[in-house]
């Protein structure tokens, strides 16, 4: 019975396409081969390899940054409905790399690819419309793309999810669902996320106030460049006594290691998020 390096070593695209990915996952010392088995998988039209050798152009995973090679391994894909692919050729178009810079054509690949499903492009094509970039502001439409990829665990999308909730953008104010959205968010380790949970624990609003809880998350978001949260942390220790403050300092150790555990998100605030492979 053939083995899957053999069948890849044949040139099967999809046997190909799983050792390059597998040997992207063990690290840099594997990324030259594993982009050997992705010259081989691509050019025979599997989408997923196209995907992953643009990301590697786009990125510099075992070759120079080349962004036209990148878009046109993109575009490869994304012209096969490739969701991911879609989105990040998308970005590619927003800010213009390797391609003349179009928005209109970025907020067609992100529709694209939030219509397939691609969380990271919901969360783009969102964000286009809540800014009203590249087509008229429509807060009802970015509200439902927002939804759809919180919905799908985009920390992101859960704070914006949030902030609308909040502030009563396209929905009605209900601070119950911004504290939900803003602490799911915060759980991946999106400090602005932490700050805004912080906010609603100190004030009470959506949540019973806690101002140990407070305590933690600004320490969190503080920890992690948030200047405001740490003014705020002084603000708040007036209101703990010292058994209090004390097992709030022990939260926010437990927490700080948390974050450090595999599989935390650490978004930016960047308006356009790439998909990973």
């Amino acid at each position: 019975m053939a083995t899957p390096e053999a069948d890849a070593a044949s040139g099967d695209a999809v046997e190909q396409y799983k050792q390059a990915y597998k040997l992207l996952n063990e690290g840099e010392p594997e990324t030259v081969a594993a982009l050997q088995w992705l010259r081989s998988s691509a050019p025979q039209h599997f989408a997923p390899a196209q995907f992953l050798l643009g990301y590697a152009f786009e990125h510099g995973r075992g070759v120079p940054v080349d962004y036209a090679q990148a878009a046109e391994n993109y575009r490869a894909a994304a012209l096969q409905g490739n969701a991911a692919a879609e989105n990040n050729l998308g970005g590619l178009y927003q800010y213009g790399r390797g391609v003349p810079r179009d928005v209109s054509m970025a907020l067609q690949w992100y529709r694209a690819s939030a219509q397939h499903g691609n969380r990271a492009g919901q969360y783009n094509l969102a964000s286009f419309y809540y800014l009203g970039y590249g087509t008229v502001r429509d807060v009802d439409q970015a509200t439902q793309w927002f939804r759809a990829s919180a919905e799908q665990g985009f920390a992101a999308a859960q704070a914006n999810l949030a902030m609308l909730y909040f502030k009563g953008i396209g929905v009605r104010t209900d601070y119950t669902e911004a504290a939900r959205w803003s602490r799911l968010a915060a759980d991946q380790g999106l400090p602005h996320a932490a700050a805004n949970y912080a906010y609603l624990c100190e004030h009470g609003q959506g949540v019973p106030r806690d101002y140990v809880a407070a305590y933690l998350w600004y320490a969190l978001a503080a920890a992690a460049g948030d200047e405001a949260s740490a003014r705020r942390l002084k603000s708040v220790a007036h209101h703990l006594n010292h058994e209090q403050l004390k097992q709030a300092q022990a939260q926010v150790v437990a927490g700080a290691n948390r974050s450090k555990a595999p599989g935390s998100v650490a978004a930016n605030g960047d308006p356009s998020l790439t998909e990973t492979p």
